[in-house]
């Protein structure tokens, strides 16, 4: 017997109709619907070779629209694979200042970052990272999750990964939204 689950008529979905029928339904449109926004924009596969070897089997970054998603960087010297001298301190402000070159290289800015991932050969140097990375943000922070991890790339003591946003801060559409917010709604 297939369940049936009741919904306010005039919704497109007769009442009454089964549910896996249903759920069917709505599964496409969200699949046509997300295949829209996909195709809406370009996706470009970034590797500028200024903080990694052009040739990894990876992408420095991707960007989709105005959205960049960088892929994990780890503290290495600029170019090289290898990474610096100096342990978890050391690493962990190249690791940002990597994060920085990349996002400058593509037209991002640290403060176009919404969203870090951290991982950490040791949370235990948590303490030690912390103050290192909001050093290069001011409030609001981006949104962040950090997680102990059994291994790192080149076994590195830090790994951060960053989704950044384009700053639409100057564009004159903004000013105006900004001007009608600060006024509590209000145009004149």
């Amino acid at each position: 017997m297939a369940l049936q689950y009741p919904h306010p008529p005039g919704v497109g979905l007769s009442a009454g109709a089964p549910m896996n029928s249903r759920i069917g339904r709505l599964i496409g449109l969200a699949a046509m619907v997300a295949a829209g926004l996909a195709s809406a924009d370009e996706v470009r596969h970034l590797n500028s070779g200024r903080v990694l070897p052009a040739d990894l089997p990876f992408s420095e970054a991707v960007q989709v629209g105005d959205t960049l998603y960088l892929s994990g960087m780890v503290g290495v010297v600029p170019g090289t694979m290898m990474l610096v001298e100096g342990g978890m301190a050391a690493e962990a402000r190249q690791t940002m200042d990597n994060i920085r070159t990349v996002l400058e290289t593509h037209g991002y800015r640290m403060a176009d970052v919404v969203k870090c991932t951290v991982m950490l050969a040791d949370i235990g140097e948590w303490g030690d990272f912390n103050p290192i990375y909001q050093g290069y943000f001011s409030p609001p922070y981006p949104a962040r999750s950090a997680l102990g991890a059994n291994g790192l790339a080149l076994g590195a003591r830090v790994e951060v990964e960053c989704l950044a946003v384009q700053s639409q801060a100057d564009s004159p559409d903004s000013t105006n939204a900004a001007a009608t917010q600060a006024s509590g709604g209000m145009t004149r």
